[in-house]
Formats: C-alpha cells, sequence, structure tokens
C-alpha cells in the first residue's frame, strides 16, 4: 500500500435516491462514476435505476428524477454488476461516502452480492475537512467554491461525480507541496474502512510499544488537524492513550520541547531512531 497515488486508480462515484434512509426501504435510482489514474480518465459509467417504488417528493424536489423517467430503466439487478466489474482493481470515492456506501451495501445485499474483498474506499468530504479545516461548511458545492471550481450543482449522479472528481484533483494538488503523495497516507487519513484503520493503527501502537520497551525515540511525520501543517517530529514517546474513540501517542515533542498528544491518525509515518 506504498504506490505512489498517480500510479493507482480511483473510481469516484455518486448515487441518487428515493430518501435518505436505505434500512426503511429507500433505493437508488441513478448510479454514476469516472474512474481515473492519475490525471487521465480512463472510463465513465451512468445509469438510472427503477428502484421498483415511487421517487419521494422531497427526492424529487432535489434530483427532478420523476416516476415516468424510472418507469423502463433497468433495474438494480442488471446495473450493479455492471458497476461492480467497472470498479474491480480501483478505489472507490465519493463525497459523503458513509452515505454512498450504505445503499450501495443494501442494493448488493438484496441480490445477495456485496463489494469486492478489501476494496479501499475513501471520503472526499474528509479529505476537505483534513485540508481545510477552517471552511464553515462542507458540502460539494461550497467546498468547490472555496477551491475556485466555477459550478452548479445539479443533483444528479454524474454532474455530481463530475464536480465531486474536481475537488478531488484539487485536494489531491494541495497535498503534493506537503509530501502526501502515497497511496498508505491516503487510506490512513481519508479511508472510510474500519478493518483498515485498525489494521493501520495496530500496526502503530506496536511500533510505539516497541520504542518504549526499548527506550528509545520516535520520529513522525504528522499531518495537524488545527491548520493542515506536516511537520516532521522526534518524540520520546511515553503511552498510548485512547480517549472517545481515538488513539494518541503522548510523548515529549523534541521539536516543542514539551509534552504533547498526537492523534494516530494524523501521523503519516512513525519509525524508531
Amino acid at each position: 500500500m506504498n504506490n505512489n497515488s498517480e500510479e493507482v486508480e480511483f473510481t469516484i462515484f455518486d448515487t441518487e435516491t428515493t430518501g435518505l434512509r436505505p434500512q426503511a426501504g429507500d433505493r437508488i435510482i441513478e448510479i454514476a462514476a469516472i474512474r481515473i489514474r492519475g490525471n487521465i480518465r480512463k472510463a465513465v459509467f451512468h445509469s438510472l435505476v427503477n428502484p421498483q417504488r415511487r421517487n419521494s417528493e422531497a427526492a424529487f424536489l432535489v434530483n427532478k428524477i420523476t416516476d415516468e423517467m424510472l418507469l423502463y430503466a433497468p433495474l438494480a439487478g442488471e446495473v450493479l454488476p455492471k458497476f461492480l466489474d467497472f470498479i474491480r482493481g480501483s478505489h472507490i470515492c465519493s463525497y459523503n461516502a458513509v452515505f454512498d456506501l450504505d445503499f450501495l451495501n443494501k442494493e448488493l445485499m438484496l441480490l445477495g452480492r456485496k463489494l469486492p474483498e478489501k476494496v479501499v474506499a475513501l471520503d472526499i468530504l474528509t479529505m476537505a475537512r483534513r485540508l481545510l479545516p477552517s471552511l464553515e461548511r462542507y458540502s460539494l458545492l461550497f467546498v468547490a467554491g472555496k477551491l475556485g471550481i466555477e459550478s452548479q450543482q445539479e443533483h444528479r449522479a454524474l454532474s455530481d461525480v463530475e464536480l465531486a472528481l474536481k475537488v478531488f484533483n484539487r485536494l489531491k494538488d494541495m497535498m503534493r507541496p506537503k509530501g502526501i503523495t502515497d497511496l498508505n497516507s491516503f487510506i490512513n487519513l481519508f479511508s472510510v474502512n474500519p478493518e483498515i484503520l485498525n489494521e493501520l493503527e495496530n500496526q502503530k501502537i506496536a511500533q510505539i510499544q516497541q520504542a518504549l520497551d526499548l527506550g528509545f525515540k520516535l520520529r513522525i511525520k504528522y499531518l495537524a488537524r488545527r491548520d493542515a501543517a506536516v511537520s516532521q517530529r522526534e518524540v520520546i514517546p511515553e503511552q498510548v492513550l485512547k480517549e472517545k474513540n481515538r488513539n494518541y501517542l503522548i510523548g515529549h515533542c523534541c521539536l516543542r520541547n514539551e509534552r504533547r498528544s498526537f492523534r494516530l491518525d494524523g501521523i503519516l509515518h512513525l519509525e524508531i531512531i
């Protein structure tokens, strides 16, 4: 997982739905995706999906998708297997990934299918929050505007993917001067996969414990949450503390010459010295 992020393929995707609650019976009515490698577009996927139920009035007011538009659209059983083929071998991303993944996983469960094992899912909304920590809100259109991207948001799957892709690329460009270009850092910072994140945190905890056992210092590369600045620090570790479901490295920071705490999910690289 140390590939350069420019050398792997990402699929940016989006869904439109009949409502906000898949567990209450809301369904996907449109899905779209763009597959990229670096700045090169590899392929585009788009389809309406017949949900076999009416679109809600609230959803229609947002996406303007009528029941008549969906009447002869293919069913999820036809569309989603093609979508799984489309994303195979790529890392999937969306803006507010938890929402889209909840719907996607529910639809796949109804078909007796699931996402490929160990597929990496990244959240562009989390990217925005971590790299632009001082914004007053984080809607896709607002973030795009703050990044200098002029666009109208149509709340249709393909147009939202186009906008999310522009935001993704602009945020990725912001990471390059910070030295954040490897896929492992992308996953550490922006993944919504609990299993992968737990594995990464456990690896860091094991390294910290080894340093404690040996009486050695740590060198860390750290992304601060307050201002998204990246710094290199040497730390004399004292303990790993869990607080409010977050793990922290507690230790003496040689750079600041004071006792500091560092969120483990902000540590991009860690080595014993």
